[in-house]
């Protein structure tokens, strides 16, 4: 699972580079998992699980809790939870994640974006089909055996644990990411690069140069949208 580890980091990466872009997208996460019920982590596992992935990325606290203080005011602000299926250059597949409180603009323009930049929308269930919904955590200082036998203890069978570029990746099920996580603290893993749920293709494609650049034009457009929290595709980077 080497490859999909590449993507999930270099889309990290490009999380990173856009810091104001990725803070308001956590705000916007952060208010929606609060209200969802008590705006509490330890009793609101939604709002629990946002807070550890935003913790990934460096979040700074004031936005954290500003995000929660807006959902404990009683805010009638509300989002809809929204995915976009759709196709790129040469066989690449894209999955949208929105949140909006304008169904027809969001849609409106997730098509726009694609139409412009050399794709277009598919269907619900086009593209979904080809990806896998799995838990992923990548950190530092344990090994791929050492973790193997903890998670084996707890009964805890993952798809995969692997070592890439010094860190160990581990696979697993999306029921399982509180479980999974909550045995990595209790052995020693404090810090995570990543702690997410994603959709991971089960297949990749190598775009040529030139598919490549219109590719990364498509999912930049699409990234910038206020309304799209995250993309995740199949194209081997």
């Amino acid at each position: 699972m080497g490859r999909k580890w590449n993507n999930i980091k270099d889309k990290k990466a490009q999380k990173d580079k856009n810091t104001s872009r990725i803070y308001a997208k956590f705000g916007r996460e952060i208010y929606v998992a609060a209200k969802s019920g008590e705006p509490d982590p330890e009793s609101n596992q939604n709002l629990k699980f946002v807070l550890e992935k935003a913790k990934t990325y460096s979040v700074p606290k004031h936005i954290i809790d500003k995000a929660i203080e807006k959902a404990k005011g009683g805010s009638e602000e509300n989002y809809d939870e929204l995915r976009y299926e759709g196709f790129g250059p040469s066989g690449s597949m894209l999955i949208v994640d929105a949140l909006t409180n304008n169904v027809n603009r969001t849609a409106s323009d997730v098509r726009a974006a694609f139409g412009k930049n050399g794709g277009n929308m598919g269907v619900s269930g086009s593209v979904a089909y080809m990806f896998n919904h799995t838990a992923v955590f990548a950190f530092k200082g344990k090994s791929v055996d050492e973790i193997f036998e903890l998670l084996l203890e707890e009964d805890l069978d993952v798809r995969d644990v692997v070592e890439e570029e010094e860190l160990t990746i581990v696979y697993a099920e999306p029921d399982q990411f509180s479980q999974v996580q909550n045995v990595l603290k209790e052995n020693g893993v404090e810090d995570f690069e990543v702690a997410e749920l994603s959709m991971l293709a089960q297949s990749e494609v190598t775009l040529s140069e030139e598919d490549q650049d219109t590719f990364e034009k498509l999912v930049d457009a699409i990234e910038d949208l206020e309304d799209v929290q995250q993309v995740f595709h199949n194209v081997d980077l």
